[in-house]
């Protein structure tokens, strides 16, 4: 199991709060964000990188303000979060190194991309508290995943040496052949693989799709041991994602980090109107969320009972 260095473990301090739980506001996203803006194609085409950069800073202003940190892009957010005085000098941010979709390989599995010239380095010269990459896994298929892995082992070796934190998140998708119902079925094992794989490339800290229940939530702990893991929403709407991190969080997640959840109902191309509904609509969904990790959360070093009826030490 990967421990984080000195360096890299002030880093995570950072990007928890002061109860020492992950709160992160994701809006790292390009493609979705446009689909969210835009229903007709060539209209999504048509939203500029500096209109997507725009709500990512409302979005900024208004939700990461109040968490601990703000994951975002280094192609439409930075460095203008921090140039501009719009980022909190006491909220953390991290930086997402992989590109916005997929390309696809001869037998239909995902290979993940990274934005060109964003390392380690890079992602230090433009003020990050870290940096985040995310890959597609299928643990069931080991030829789906070389070209992936070899991205993840890349990018986990480039920040171990720049001594800089890394969040490391994965998604799992179905195959051509696959039915819904049987991706279904084999969605928690798959979160449970993409979880070790992870882990055996070196991973310190994990973002995890919510992996079905909280039984699994309780198996995704005891095999992540000391390295920390946030949920993720994915997504879903406020409701669900609320069920999801208490579940999560009862069962020894370490955090959330929360996105489209939060904000998918508020943004639009009219500025005026975005700020209205991130301040009436998403500020109190962060609320709740913040109550529910309060509710649920042990710190660091003491026991908790998971769902599972185990004990474990939180991260």
């Amino acid at each position: 199991m990967s421990k984080m260095s000195t360096s890299e473990l002030r880093g995570y301090q950072q990007i928890c709060g002061t109860n020492g739980a992950m709160l992160v506001i994701a809006c790292d996203q390009r493609g979705a964000m446009r689909s969210l803006l835009a229903s007709d194609p060539k209209q999504q085409a048509g939203i500029s990188e500096h209109a997507l950069g725009e709500i990512k800073a409302d979005i900024t202003r208004y939700l990461a303000s109040k968490a601990s940190c703000v994951l975002v892009d280094p192609v439409c957010a930075v460095p203008q979060l921090v140039d501009d005085g719009i980022i909190a000098r006491d909220t953390a941010l991290l930086i997402g190194l992989d590109a916005s979709g997929w390309d696809t390989s001869p037998e239909g599995y995902r290979l993940s991309r990274l934005v060109p010239g964003i390392n380690a380095r890079r992602v230090r010269e433009l003020g990050a508290t870290g940096g985040k990459i995310m890959v597609y896994l299928r643990s069931d298929q080991e030829q789906a995943n070389q070209h992936n892995i070899a991205i993840l082992r890349q990018c986990i070796e480039d920040f171990s040496r720049e001594d800089l934190l890394l969040v490391v998140e994965f998604l799992t998708y179905p195959l051509e052949n696959e039915t819904e119902e049987e991706y279904r079925d084999r969605f928690p094992d798959l979160i449970r693989g993409g979880t070790r794989i992870s882990l055996e490339c070196g991973a310190k800290v994990l973002k995890l799709p919510y992996p079905g229940s909280a039984q699994v939530c309780a198996d995704i702990t005891r095999l992540a041991g000391d390295v920390p893991w946030a949920v993720l929403s994915a997504g879903v709407d406020h409701s669900t994602f609320v069920t999801q991190v208490a579940d999560a969080i009862r069962n020894g997640a370490s955090g959330v980090i929360a996105g489209r959840s939060l904000w998918k109902d508020c943004i639009s191309l009219d500025r005026d109107q975005t700020r209205t509904k991130l301040e009436t609509l998403a500020v109190p969904r962060l609320n709740e969320l913040q109550s529910v990790i309060h509710q649920y959360y042990v710190p660091a070093g003491q026991t908790v009972a998971t769902t599972a009826g185990h004990t474990h030490s939180q991260q």
